[in-house]
């Protein structure tokens, strides 16, 4: 999930060692969250929005997938004739 962890982190002033103390998680749980390869919990976004006095959504991204992916194209069914 893209979020602005890292630039919010900046404005700040702090290391990634800081942001975690304040949050009570380890270094390397603030870079996976940073670079997306880790969402976090509910409980820790909302610890994450309160820190920064912004709302979840305003920090993490929601990645609305596109109208192909994962779906079934039903437009155009299979023809009987191929039986």
């Amino acid at each position: 999930m893209e979020n602005r962890l890292k630039i919010l982190r900046a404005e700040r002033g702090w290391s990634q060692a800081e942001l975690a103390g304040h949050l009570d998680v380890s270094r390397q749980a603030v870079n996976a969250i940073e670079t997306g390869k880790y969402d976090p919990s509910l409980p820790l976004a909302f610890k994450i929005a309160r820190l920064f006095d912004q709302s979840i959504e305003q920090i993490f991204l929601d990645e609305v997938p596109g109208p192909c992916s994962n779906s079934v194209n039903l437009s155009h069914p299979r023809s009987a004739s191929h039986a």
